[in-house]
Formats: structure tokens, sequence, C-alpha cells
């Protein structure tokens, strides 16, 4: 027994550590109340420990043998809830509640079962099978596929199956005449020390996918630009960088620099929250006409970037005529009807080989081209082959 209540007390100090541990994760606006409901889970499933160290001693076992499992059943619940609200899959409360009271009836109906028998275990086992498997299901009906997601996957799904094992354990190594015995039988040792590393295994996997969230959100954040909800400079120059090398008929892809015509006149006519609502509209207009697969970035003010992968000049150019003429079309709020907002396009073909700076140098080029001519227009940048770039260097920082 002092083995088996050993595995108990360090069952219980484990999960008060990660019910601790997700209090402090549900202190960050996101994932907060999924973490919350994990750190519940882990806290009422400890319970369990103190109800299977109180059974060899109480004159009603039944009561704290019942209270064991129904803290378990609880923790698992919670724990359901909490991952379905953090991976979009959310369960319906009174089905859990449902689900829970069902099984807690069924564990009363089953309590003067004989013991050790595979009908008693089964139906005991039960229940933690289907939760687990239920929590497991839900992740994968995310999508999410990082490598996180599929290590809790793993988890959850080891679990599951853990208490499938423990129906022909408890058959095969005993699990004591009465529940007052359980703690003296050869399974309370057996069960304490899977379950011991499985919570372990489950609890840091939990820990890694929201921790991973908490990061990507971050970077997401540090990468957008908070008003167009475009990617700004950084996040596209580390978003686009990486994609050039990529072999394509077309080569890399195209540049399109654009940049909103006589943009301060708008600010300083209608004011900044008109202004700031132009930025928004030519935000999405960018976003609806752009290819699923390009980048599109707010570099600064009014000048934006669009980054085509595996598009020529020419059909770049078709995407930057099809930008222009609705973003004169696009009704802006807070401007009269008679008011038109225009833009003009700087349009460049990646070369293969060619540095980003170089490629945003020559559309540089060819949008203050656009601009000179009149505005309201597209221009094409000329082969990197024919343009001298002495200063490629200071373009950047300029920029930057």
């Amino acid at each position: 027994m002092g083995g088996a209540l050993s595995l108990l007390a360090v069952n219980f100090v484990i999960a008060q550590i990660f019910a601790a541990a997700f209090l402090v994760i549900a202190a960050k606006r996101r994932p907060g109340r999924p973490a919350a409901w994990c750190a519940a889970g882990f806290a009422i499933a400890s319970l369990a420990a103190i109800c299977e160290a109180v059974l060899p001693f109480t004159p009603v076992p039944k009561l704290f043998a019942v209270g064991a499992f129904a803290s378990v059943l609880a923790g698992f619940c919670l724990l359901r809830f909490g991952l379905g609200l953090f991976y979009g899959v959310p369960s319906k409360p009174w089905a859990l509640a449902a689900f829970f009271a069902a099984s807690v009836i069924l564990d009363l109906f089953i309590y003067d079962l004989p013991r050790g028998t595979l009908r008693h275990a089964f139906f005991y086992q039960a229940p933690f099978f289907l939760i687990q498997a239920w929590t497991a299901a839900a992740v994968i009906r995310s999508r999410r596929r990082s490598y996180a997601d599929w290590i809790l996957i793993g988890f959850l799904a080891m679990n599951a199956l853990h208490f499938l094992v423990k129906i022909y354990a408890a058959v095969a190594a005993g699990a004591g005449a009465t529940a007052s015995d359980y703690l003296q039988s050869p399974f309370a040792l057996i069960s304490q020390a899977f379950g011991a590393a499985l919570i372990v295994g489950t609890g840091v996997a939990m820990l890694g996918v929201m921790v991973k969230d908490i990061i990507d959100k971050a970077r997401a954040s540090s990468e957008t630009d908070a008003l167009s909800g475009l990617l700004n400079r950084r996040g596209f120059i580390e978003r686009v960088a990486p994609l050039l090398p990529t072999r394509n008929a077309e080569g890399p892809g195209a540049l399109i620099l654009t940049d909103l015509d006589r943009f301060k006149g708008v600010n300083d006519t209608y004011g900044h929250h008109t202004g700031d609502e132009v930025i928004r509209q030519f935000a999405r207009v960018l976003l609806e006409l752009m290819p699923s697969r390009a980048a599109a970035a707010r570099l600064g003010g009014e000048e934006f970037a669009v980054f085509l992968p595996g598009v020529g000049l020419s059909d770049a150019r078709v995407v930057a005529q099809g930008m222009r003429a609705a973003t004169a079309s696009t009704p802006i709020p807070g401007l009269p009807e008679t008011a038109t907002i225009t833009a003009s396009f700087g349009v460049a073909a990646i070369e293969p080989g060619e540095p980003l700076e170089t490629a945003l140098q020559r559309a540089d080029k060819a949008l203050y081209a656009a601009k000179a001519a009149g505005r309201n227009r597209v221009e094409s940048a000329e082969p990197s082959a024919r343009v001298v770039t002495p200063a490629v260097s200071q373009w950047i920082k300029r920029k930057l």
C-alpha cells in the first residue's frame, strides 16, 4: 500500500502543478478562457487522489470510491471543454453534463458488482476511455496540424487506449475484493504509475500547444500592421525573402508596389479618421484581388506592396490594373460621392537569383514613374540586367 499511496501523492502534486501552470497562461488574453478551464480540470481531477487515499480508513468507502471516480471524470470533462474552446471545436455543456451524470449513475450501479471481473472493469473504465477519445477527436477535427498538435493527439490517444488496457489489467492483476482494498492490490501500483506518466505527458503537450499559440500570436502581431491588417515591412520581408529561391517556369514571382495618390490631401480635408478608412478599404481591395498564395503589406504611410509568387510580369500587370480599377470604384465612408481615391502602381518581375531588395528598388522606380506620368496608372520596371544599382543598401535603409 505504501507504494500506491506514494504514487497517489505524486499524482496529486503533478496535477496541482499543471493547474497552477494553466492559471498562469489563463492570465493572458489568448488563450485565457481555455487555459482556465484546463486549470480547473487538473485541480478537480487531483481530488481523486485524496478520495482514494481515504478509502482504507473510512466507514463509508462507497462515498469516497464514487467521489474518486467522479473527480477524475469531471476533470476530464473540463479538459474536453477547455481544449474544445482552444481548438474551436466546442462541446455542448449540456452534453458533457449529461455524459458525466450518466457515468456517475453507472458507477453507483456497478459498485456492488464483484470487483476483478471483466464486466465491472469494463463499465468502470469505459467512461474514461470515451471522454479521452472524445477529446482526441475534437483536436483532430480542428485540422490544426503543427508538431505540437500531433504530439497532443498522440498523448490523448494513448490515454484513451490506456483505459482500455486497464480493463484487462484489473482482471489479470487483481483490483482488490472491495474498493477499500484497492490500494493494497497490484493493480493500484500499475494504474498509478502509468497514470503519473500519462498525466505528465498530456499536461506538457497541452501546455506546449498553448504556449506555442501565445508565441505565434505575438509573432504575428509584431509582423502585422494594426490599421490595415496586412503584413508590416518586417513581416513582408521575412515572409517573402525565403520564397525567392523557389524554382518556377515564370521565375520567383513579381512585386507590385503601390501608393495612394494625394493621400495627404485626404487627411487634411476630411480628417485622419477618413484617411484611416481609406487605408482599410484599400487593404481590402488588395486582399480581394491578389491570388491566394500572394502576400500583401503596408510598408508605411500610404505605400503598399504585394508579392505574387510564380507570376510573370504580364500577369502581374493584369492584377495591378484590376487593383487600380477597383480602388477608383470603391466608395469610402466619410468621403463625398464625387470624391475618388486612386493609386499608382509599379510592377517588377523578380529575376532568378535576384535579391528582394533589388527587386523592390526596381518596382519603386516604376512606381515613381507612374506618379510622374500623371498617377492612377500602372508602370513596369525594366529587367534587372538593365538597371544599375550601386546603392541598393541605401534604398533599403531609406525604406526601413
